[in-house]
């Protein structure tokens, strides 16, 4: 019995494409293993450094004992919480790094859906924090407003990104000394948008000390935000930090 040409033709044709796919499908980001076309694998996947469940209830520190940490108790910052599915160290770090100085946009989707998975209450709308527009240009795109976009598809939450602007452009966060970011931050945003009892989630990639996300806070705030929450990718912990750590 003799098949078809056409037949015969559609075998050959996904004969070659399965074989192109097992040929050029990705390997691991991080260990160059195999990842069944994921962008790591599922070891690596399971080695991210998780933040701790204990945690201050409003900047995300760790903490052994109550809701909030003594600073935040002490000094409460402008921002009501912070969530973040990760900590900012090996091999985090280096995917963050990827995305945002490499340009590696499939990135984005990975530390978009960590969030999404950790969320623990739902914002009203999600607001990617603004770049400075030098450094937009430099990169030509903005970290943030990337995650956000994927974390906007996943949990379905309404994502404005033109409702907040960086109208000042200023050293980087990274190059500064701690107690320094707050003034070096100090009006660099302006929201356009009325907030009026909304509760608002900043979306970043990074928080290291607060500073970015508790000035943006108090302008939100002024625009009616009665909730600001902070959606990052990764926290920095004390005693972890080093230059490259970034909170832009």
């Amino acid at each position: 019995m003799h098949l078809p040409w056409s037949n015969i033709a559609r075998g050959f044709v996904a004969s070659c494409t399965s074989f192109a796919q097992k040929a050029i499908a990705p390997s691991c980001l991080l260990c160059a293993g195999g990842s069944a076309g994921a962008l790591l694998c599922a070891h690596c996947r399971d080695g991210l450094p998780t933040l701790a469940l204990a945690r201050c209830d409003t900047c995300a520190l760790p903490i052994t004992a109550g809701t909030r940490c003594g600073a935040c108790l002490s000094h409460a910052p402008v921002y009501d919480h912070v969530c973040a599915p990760y900590v900012y160290a090996f091999p985090l770090d280096a995917l963050v790094q990827g995305l945002k100085y490499r340009g590696m946009l499939a990135i984005a989707p990975l530390l978009g859906g960590a969030i999404a998975a950790c969320l623990d209450e739902r914002p009203d709308v999600l607001v990617p924090m603004p770049l400075a527009g030098e450094r937009l240009r430099e990169r030509g795109f903005n970290q943030s407003l990337e995650v956000a976009r994927h974390l906007a598809r996943r949990s379905g939450i309404p994502l404005m990104p033109q409702a907040c602007r960086r109208v000042r452009n200023t050293p980087p966060q990274a190059a500064l000394p701690w107690k320094a970011r707050a003034k070096n931050i100090r009006r660099a945003f302006v929201c356009d948008v009325d907030f009026s009892g909304q509760h608002v989630a900043v979306v970043d990639d990074v928080m290291t000390t607060g500073a970015t996300l508790n000035e943006i806070a108090r302008n939100l705030k002024q625009a009616g935000a009665a909730r600001v929450t902070g959606l990052v990718a990764a926290r920095t912990l004390p005693g972890g930090y080093t230059r490259r750590h970034t909170d832009v």
